[in-house]
């Protein structure tokens, strides 16, 4: 029954990031993207460090490693990376956005072989990254009439995903003596920080060119409270109960509840170059990975044995 469970949150924390992608897209059509992503973890940050205070959980940092994970993931995984993420997403929707992210977990190995001693690069990590990046090459598929605009857009969100890709390989090795409530609050905080400093020097992004109609109001309430706060306690309880390996597949259903929302409540069409794309990132995943999903294919059948007998 664990089992079903876990399934099912799993399934749960999908739909709810797929539907933040949509849920970007109706705030976009009011708000500029970074004023946007400011609020949005303005409104996170202050949430969980609400809920660290009422729980008496440490929230102070105290070690290098503690600054440089929130300084780092704070900069560019919550900062650079959903700066770069919502502006791609005034280009491109919310689906082509989720697929493009599939490439985090094709790139974050690759990246730490690279400039790690302890990590090999192998044939199947070049080939992992280069199916993944065929795939953006099909995904973005540029409309001659729309040519400067498609480019942007994958360009950008593409960016978001090395953003997100650095920061890991960056914080790899970091092991912060804070609680993961604490980590996070900091890390939003920060990120919140970076992306209001990028409101202030970027042209065209200034709040008095956001419209706060109630549908973005909603849209930065779905973002920072339940996408947010909600989905990253969610995604570190299933952490635990799943390992790396097994969460590392969420990039790759995320985008068919993305697809499927941004369909349902704004009617965007899923184009075939997107499903082949999706395909090639999908392969690449699989490619770089393979050692490790073999592993835990063996490890999986050994733990249905023992629980036969």
């Amino acid at each position: 029954m664990s089992r079903y469970r876990t399934a099912g949150r799993f399934l749960l924390l999908c739909a709810v990031w797929g539907t933040a992608f949509m849920a970007t897209d109706v705030g976009l059509a009011d708000l500029p993207a970074v004023p946007f992503a400011a609020v949005r973890f303005d409104v996170a940050a202050a949430l969980l460090f609400a809920a660290v205070l009422a729980s008496g959980t440490e929230f102070r940092p105290h070690t290098r490693d503690d600054y440089v994970y929130v300084l780092v993931g704070g900069a560019l995984i919550i900062g650079a990376h959903h700066a770069l993420l919502f502006a791609g997403q005034r280009y491109v929707t919310g689906g082509v956005a989720a697929v493009l992210l599939g490439l985090v977990p094709v790139v974050t190995p690759a990246l730490t072989r690279l400039v790690s001693t302890d990590e090999e690069f192998t044939a199947a990590t070049a080939l992992g990254v280069a199916l993944g990046f065929a795939g953006v090459v099909v995904i973005a598929d540029p409309d001659p009439t729309n040519l400067a605009d498609s480019v942007l857009g994958v360009s950008l969100v593409l960016a978001s995903a090395l953003a997100f890709a650095v920061a890991a390989v960056v914080t790899h090795s970091r092991s912060p003596s804070m609680p993961f409530l604490s980590t996070q609050a900091w890390m939003m905080a920060v990120g919140a920080v970076v992306l209001h400093a990028a409101v202030l020097a970027l042209p065209g992004q200034s709040f008095a060119d956001a419209t706060w109609t109630p549908s973005a109001l909603g849209a930065v309430a779905y973002l920072s409270a339940i996408a947010g706060v909600g989905g990253f306690l969610l995604y570190f309880t299933l952490l635990d109960d799943l390992g790396p390996i097994e969460m590392s597949f969420i990039e790759y259903v995320i985008p068919v509840f993305a697809a499927l929302a941004g369909w349902l409540v704004l009617g965007q069409e899923v184009t075939p170059a997107t499903v082949t794309g999706f395909a090639f990132i999908l392969a690449g995943f699989v490619a770089a990975k393979w050692r490790a999903l073999r592993a835990e294919l063996r490890r999986a059948a050994d733990r249905d044995v023992d629980a036969a007998d």
